[in-house]
């Protein structure tokens, strides 16, 4: 049986990382935690330049740390988060792997000039988390205009599409984790 845990990475007040860790694990049908103690430092992934951090770095780190957890990781953080082929990434997964990292900093509606909606900003946090670690568990974008694997480049895409995976990513994801979760 998997299991998923949830690593702080830097400062991540404001976000309500167990609640998000009670809905992972109804969707998931797994274990799942949140990491408690220090969080991950994200100085080293740091890019002068760019003013964002390298999720491939925090994605190494994760793994540092926490690889022989034998589950599933996925860092939080409300930093910006950079790859160095595109502008910026709401996060990156290992393709079939133990990791995935998921910034909130773009999924924030103060980013955009707008008032605050936490309900709506747990929302996104929820879809991209779940659309990260369906990609640790081998699952690719996904057509479906409401499935949760759909590919996301803008922040109304997130909005658009749902939180759970289409029929035909569930049953891939049964059988790419040797059996459906649950």
């Amino acid at each position: 049986m998997s299991s998923i845990l949830i690593v702080p990475v830097g400062s991540v007040a404001g976000l309500d990382l167990p609640s998000l860790c009670d809905r992972l694990r109804e969707i998931f049908h797994f274990p799942a935690s949140v990491r408690t103690g220090a969080p991950i430092d994200p100085q080293p992934a740091f890019d002068n330049f760019r003013n964002q951090f390298n999720s491939s770095v925090l994605l190494m780190s994760l793994l540092e740390r926490h690889g022989a957890h034998g589950g599933k990781v996925v860092g939080i953080t409300a930093h910006d988060l950079f790859v160095p082929v595109l502008t910026y990434v709401f996060g990156e997964a290992q393709l079939d792997g133990a990791a995935a990292i998921v910034s909130a900093h773009r999924l924030q509606e103060e980013f955009y000039g707008m008032p605050p909606d936490r309900a709506l900003e747990h929302g996104r946090l929820l879809k991209e988390t779940v659309h990260e670690l369906g990609h640790t568990f081998g699952l690719v974008h996904c057509r479906e205009p409401e499935c949760v694997m759909r590919s996301s480049t803008a922040v109304e895409e997130i909005d658009l599409k749902g939180d759970r995976f289409c029929e035909n990513c569930w049953r891939k994801l049964g059988e790419l984790s040797g059996g459906r979760p649950g």
